[in-house]
């Protein structure tokens, strides 16, 4: 069972919408005890990186992600549900992230125009074959919306460069993480969801 975390934003009916295509067993959760049994579990994110942590320590959810993930669990962040994985972010810098990749987000350039939003080629930052990028083509296009960006980290898969280079998609055993949208990138995006469903 996929467990999508629900912290009251986000795109989770269309991720929601993705997983219905190839038939996947899901269900939302905004409670700890609800991610007992789930094999798999995503984030999805959109908005502001300190409402996500709020609403994460509102529902007593940032322990209990810390601790699945930690144990094993396949994660995967989506967009904002990356950036929570850092230590931190510039767009909130009170709030803490996550804490389990070191960093934080970091937004473009102040002459550059945000939000970084459309479709744009994904670039390859590893010679290993990436398991998230299974059968989804040699040079992907997929679809951002964002204003601050993961800098290019040690286990990223795939890098995108819009003012700056960033990381596009990062791999760390369990855990995975896309600042795109795969639920908006078209047959690209759903071969993406359905690799990490077949982890």
């Amino acid at each position: 069972m996929i467990a999508i975390i629900d912290y009251g934003a986000g795109n989770l009916r269309s991720v929601a919408n993705t997983l219905d295509l190839m038939a996947a067993a899901y269900r939302f959760v905004s409670r700890p005890e609800e991610l007992k049994g789930a094999s798999r579990i995503i984030l999805p994110g959109v908005g502001h990186f300190g409402q996500l942590m709020r609403a994460l320590d509102r529902l007593d959810l940032r322990a209990a992600l810390q601790d699945r993930i930690q144990a094993g669990t396949l994660f995967l962040g989506i967009c904002l549900g990356f950036q929570a994985l850092l230590q931190g972010s510039e767009e909130a810098p009170g709030e803490l992230g996550l804490g389990l990749l070191a960093g934080r987000a970091e937004r473009f350039p102040q002459a550059t125009r945000v939000p970084h939003m459309g479709w744009n080629r994904l670039g390859w930052t590893r010679a290993a074959p990436s398991n998230l990028f299974r059968r989804a083509g040699a040079e992907p296009y997929v679809y951002f919306a964002h204003s601050y960006y993961v800098p290019i980290v040690p286990a990223a898969s795939a890098s995108c460069t819009y003012a700056v280079t960033f990381t596009a998609a990062f791999e760390a055993g369990s855990l995975h993480g896309v600042q795109f949208h795969p639920e908006k990138s078209g047959p690209v995006g759903l071969q993406i969801i359905r690799n990490f469903v077949e982890l």
